[in-house]
C-alpha cells in the first residue's frame, strides 16, 4: 500500500511541476524527497551528481558558443543549404535542424531556423506545416544522437553501472545505435511531411485567409534571413573550437588508449566530456572577444540550468522511492520486462510527456528499468522513447513553430491532440525505436 502512495506522490509532483514549467519541475521533486524521508521514513537516495556536473559543463560550453556568435556560423550554413534546394525543404529542413542539435547538444537552436524555414516554404508555395512541424520534432529527436547532449551523457553514465556479460555499453556503442536510428526516424518524418496536407492552392482555409490584402501581406511578409549578415573571424574561431572539442570527445570514446589510465583503468568518458567541454568554453573566451557576463544570459544557458534542477529533483526523488522498494518491484515486474521489454519503452514515453524533458525522463526511468531487470541492450534500443512530449503541443519549440507559421497551416486541432506535431512525432519515435532494436540485435546487445 505504501508503494502505491509513494508512486502517487511522484506522479503528482511530476504532473504539477510540468504544468508550472521551468525550474518548478525539479523543485517539486524536493517536496517528494521530504515526504518520502519524513513521512514514509525512506532513506534518501543518491542524486545523480556525475550527470548534473556533466550537464553544467556541456551547457557552459554551448552557451559560450552562442554568446560568441559562433552558433550563427552553423545557422547561416544551414540556411544556405535550404535556400539552394527550396523544393526539398520538407525533407532537408528536419534533417538540418536534427544535425544542428547533434552538433550543439540542445534542440533550442531550432528557434532561429524556424522563421527561415517558413520564409523558404511560403515563398516557394510549399505548405509551411510540412517543414515547420517536421523541423520542430526533428530538432528534439537529435538530442538522443548528440555526443554532448544531457540525455546521452545521462544514459551513458547510468549504463556504466550495468555491465553486460562483464562489459559496459560505452559511449561509442550508444551513439552507434542512437545516431543511425535517429536519422532513420528523421528521414521518415521528412518523407511523410513531403505529402502531408493540402497544397496551398487547394487549401480553402488558406486561400480565404490571403484573399484579404492585409492578411496576405502578413502571410508573405518580409524575408527572415542570415544570408546578408557578415560573420567575423572570432565567430568562425569559436565555432571551430567547439566542433573540435566534440571531435576530440568522440575520438576519446572510440579509442580508449587515448585516455590516461586512472587506477589502472582508462579515464571515464563522463569525466572526459566534462573536461573537454569546460576546455572548449575557456578557449572560446581566450581566443575570441566573448564577454563572459553575456554567457549566463543566453537561451542555451537558461534552458540548461533548468535541466540541471529538473534532473536533480526528479532523479533524487525517483531513486529514493525505487531503491527502497527494489525487492518488491523486482518480484512484481521482472518477469514482465523479460517477456515484454517493449513495456519499458511505453513507460519511458509517458514519463517523458509528464516531465517534458528527455534528460529528466532518462534520469527517472533508466536506473529504475535497469534495477528491475530491463536488459541494458533494450534501454539503448528504445532510447528514442524518452521523447514523448510531442504528444501534447505544449513544448516551446512546437509553440514557436505555430507562432512563426503566419499561414496558419501549423496548428493545434479542435480536440488538442489532433495537432500538427502528433503524426511526425509518432512516426519519428516509432521508427527510431524499431531501427534501434534492429541495430542493438545486430550488435549482440539483445
Amino acid at each position: 500500500m505504501d508503494l502505491f502512495l509513494q508512486l502517487a506522490v511522484i506522479l503528482v509532483c511530476l504532473f504539477y511541476g510540468a504544468r508550472k514549467g521551468g525550474v518548478a519541475l525539479g523543485l517539486l521533486g524536493g517536496i517528494g524527497i521530504v515526504i518520502m524521508t519524513f513521512v514514509f521514513n525512506l532513506p534518501p537516495g543518491k542524486p545523480p551528481v556525475d550527470v548534473m556536473l556533466t550537464i553544467i559543463a556541456v551547457v557552459a560550453a554551448s552557451a559560450t558558443l552562442q554568446a560568441s556568435g559562433g552558433l550563427e556560423v552553423l545557422l547561416k550554413g544551414a540556411e544556405k543549404l535550404l535556400r539552394r534546394n527550396p523544393k526539398y525543404v520538407s525533407i532537408l529542413a528536419p534533417v538540418t535542424t536534427c544535425l544542428l542539435t547533434i552538433l550543439c547538444g540542445t534542440g533550442h537552436v531550432v528557434y532561429t531556423m524556424l522563421p527561415i524555414i517558413y520564409d523558404i516554404a511560403i515563398k516557394n508555395n510549399i505548405r509551411p506545416e510540412r517543414p515547420m512541424a517536421a523541423s520542430s520534432i526533428s530538432s528534439q529527436m537529435g538530442i538522443l544522437a548528440s555526443p554532448v547532449s544531457v540525455a546521452v551523457v545521462s544514459l551513458v553514465a547510468f549504463l556504466a553501472k550495468a555491465p553486460v556479460n562483464g562489459n559496459v555499453i560505452d559511449f561509442i556503442q550508444v551513439l552507434s545505435i542512437t545516431i543511425p536510428s535517429t536519422l532513420a526516424g528523421v528521414l521518415m518524418i521528412g518523407v511523410f511531411s513531403w505529402f502531408r496536407g493540402k497544397d496551398l492552392d487547394a487549401d480553402e482555409a488558406f486561400q480565404k485567409r490571403i484573399a484579404d490584402p492585409a492578411q496576405r501581406k502578413i502571410v508573405y511578409g518580409e524575408s527572415a534571413t542570415l544570408m546578408g549578415k557578415t560573420l567575423t573571424s572570432s565567430q568562425w574561431v569559436a565555432m571551430w573550437i567547439f566542433i573540435g572539442s566534440i571531435v576530440v570527445v568522440a575520438l576519446l570514446g572510440a579509442f580508449q588508449s587515448l585516455r590516461p589510465l586512472v587506477g589502472g583503468k582508462p579515464l571515464s568518458m563522463v569525466l572526459s566530456i566534462q573536461m573537454f567541454m569546460l576546455l572548449a568554453g575557456a578557449l572560446i573566451i581566450l581566443f575570441t572577444k566573448t564577454d563572459p557576463s553575456s554567457i549566463g544570459k543566453t537561451e542555451v544557458f537558461r534552458a540548461g540550468m533548468i535541466a540541471v534542477v529538473a534532473v536533480f529533483g526528479i532523479a533524487w526523488m525517483a531513486d529514493t522511492v525505487f531503491e527502497a522498494n527494489l525487492p518488491v518491484l523486482k518480484a512484481t515486474l521482472t518477469e514482465l520486462v523479460k517477456t515484454q521489454p517493449w513495456t519499458y519503452a511505453i513507460a519511458l514515453l509517458l514519463v517523458s510527456k509528464l516531465v517534458n524533458s528527455q534528460a529528466a525522463a532518462v534520469s527517472a526511468m533508466v536506473p529504475v528499468g535497469l534495477a528491475i531487470g530491463v536488459p541494458p541492450g533494450y534501454v539503448v534500443a528504445f532510447a528514442a522513447a524518452s521523447y514523448g512530449y510531442y504528444i501534447l503541443p505544449t513544448y516551446p519549440s512546437d509553440l514557436a513553430a505555430i507562432q512563426f507559421d503566419r499561414s496558419g497551416t501549423t496548428h493545434i486541432g479542435k480536440y488538442v491532440i489532433n495537432h500538427s506535431f502528433i503524426l511526425p512525432g509518432l512516426i519519428g519515435v516509432s521508427t527510431s525505436c524499431l531501427v534501434g532494436y534492429l541495430l542493438a540485435s545486430m550488435s549482440g546487445l539483445i
